[in-house]
């Protein structure tokens, strides 16, 4: 059917030529002329309406071209031909184009923005929709919860058994309520996660939870609350025997020659115990406050290591005990000649200290990798594996009791560790139960003459 709005240009010239010729009285050209007309309108009409379609399809499929990203842009031809309602509707859809463009283009760069921004966060971060299932997350997430499957689509109760997570979750989707709460992931190694789970807010559906690895942190207050238990108590004992054996004194024991002699002597024994704890206390706090100035030069170990002999012989005579030195002297390490003697020491004194009568403690010295390697090597008790890990903490006993009774303060390992890491160097520690110990310190070789001349 030829629509309406066709029919009314197409029918009124005609129309009005035929009225035209009738009113001249030229009856029988009317006709005639009439029909020329109608044939004439109907070929315009056709013509226009062709090339109208044509330009809406071409303009369609530059909208098209468009919307699926690509450049468009009409010929020179065309834009001269193209009808002027034609050209103001590309006009407009062009300007339309152009808004979207830009506003596409700035969300764009905001998502870009958010992720980045999101991703670089320390902290793991997920959001959940509605119904609770995890819809977006960062990087810093999948590194806590240690997964590589998908997170997106999940229900917190399947990444994390954890039932007061996924209530917390519940909560916040359906109820707008906020949650902290702590879990621990148990595994290869172990993580300690604060969790925050909010409402998105602003009417938006859904929640999001922070987490935050917070294992350090524990560690560290449960290393500060042993630290305080433990100074608390090594000061303790020293300063009861003390004070109990003045007390004594005072009562009337100082008058009984042969009894006060012998409390004095556990007085005076006592009293230079707790000097050694404070003294340590005090070297350990400077090192790790790096208070100490080392004074880093070429040290001979084999000179280090017999000083620290000398020190420890009179002790390892007592018990029969063979102190063997196997360091060449051609051995030079770059380090602090005061604390390389020190790390020996204390290395030394351990080794006789746990060694049982008739025992051997060996020392030997090489050059591996551009590093000097000492290996302080004893028979000792040994220590069991479980302990190896703790074993450089302060006032970590692997014996509580019979390190106490052996006169220890239980920092002397942890003081090797800071100083051999003041002076660019590492120790390591090898034992077995009952098959002896073995400590194993590194330190930067010194240049040898000719090679810093040349």
């Amino acid at each position: 059917m030829i629509p309406r709005l066709f029919l009314i240009p197409l029918l009124a010239p005609a129309l009005a030529t035929l009225v035209l010729f009738l009113l001249l009285g030229w009856e029988r050209d009317a006709l005639f002329v009439s029909l020329a007309t109608l044939a004439s309108s109907a070929l315009t009409q056709v013509a226009a309406r062709g090339a109208l379609k044509r330009q809406l399809l071409s303009l369609a499929r530059q909208v098209r071209t468009r919307t699926e990203g690509a450049s468009s842009s009409g010929t020179g031809e065309d834009a001269q031909d193209r009808l002027e309602e034609v050209a103001n509707l590309q006009g407009a859809i062009d300007a339309l184009h152009q808004q979207l463009t830009t506003r596409n283009a700035g969300l764009n760069q905001e998502t870009r923005t958010l992720t980045a921004v999101l991703d670089g966060m320390a902290e793991g971060l997920w959001i959940t929709d509605a119904e609770g299932t995890v819809v977006r997350h960062n990087d810093a997430l999948r590194d806590m919860l240690q997964t590589v499957g998908n997170i997106n689509g999940q229900r917190p109760l399947a990444l994390l058994r954890n039932e007061a997570l996924n209530e917390a979750v519940t909560r916040a989707c359906r109820e707008g309520a906020s949650t902290r709460l702590e879990l621990t992931l148990e595994g290869l190694f172990s993580r300690t996660l604060a969790i925050r789970v909010t409402p998105l807010g602003r009417d938006l559906p859904g929640s999001a939870a922070v987490f935050h690895d917070v294992t350090e942190l524990r560690r560290l207050e449960k290393i500060r609350k042993d630290f305080v238990a433990n100074v608390s108590h090594e000061l303790r004992t020293p300063i009861t025997a003390i004070r109990g054996y003045a007390e004594t004194l005072q009562g009337g024991a100082l008058q009984d020659p042969k009894v006060a002699t012998k409390m004095v002597d556990i007085i005076h024994r006592q009293s230079e115990r707790l000097s050694e704890l404070v003294e340590d206390l005090l070297e350990l706090s400077r090192l790790e406050s790096r208070e100490v100035k080392l004074q880093v030069t070429d040290v001979p170990l084999a000179v280090a290591a017999t000083r620290a002999a000398e020190v420890v012989r009179h002790k390892a005579q007592g018990k029969k005990i063979t102190v063997e030195l196997n360091i060449p002297p051609g051995l030079i390490g770059r380090g602090d000649e005061r604390g390389l003697e020190q790390v020996l020491l204390n290395l030394l004194d351990n080794a006789v200290k746990y060694t049982p009568e008739g025992g051997r403690v060996t020392v030997l010295g090489v050059q591996e990798d551009g590093r000097c390697v000492v290996h302080v090597r004893d028979t000792g008790v040994g220590i069991e594996p479980k302990h190896l890990a703790r074993i450089f903490e302060r006032f970590y006993r692997v014996d509580k009791g019979r390190s106490r009774d052996m006169g220890g303060t239980g920092l002397g390992l942890s003081i090797v560790k800071h100083l051999m890491s003041a002076m660019g160097g590492e120790v390591r520690v090898e034992s077995q139960p009952n098959e002896g110990s073995t400590f194993t310190i590194f330190l930067p070789a010194a240049v040898p003459s000719a090679a810093v001349a040349g």
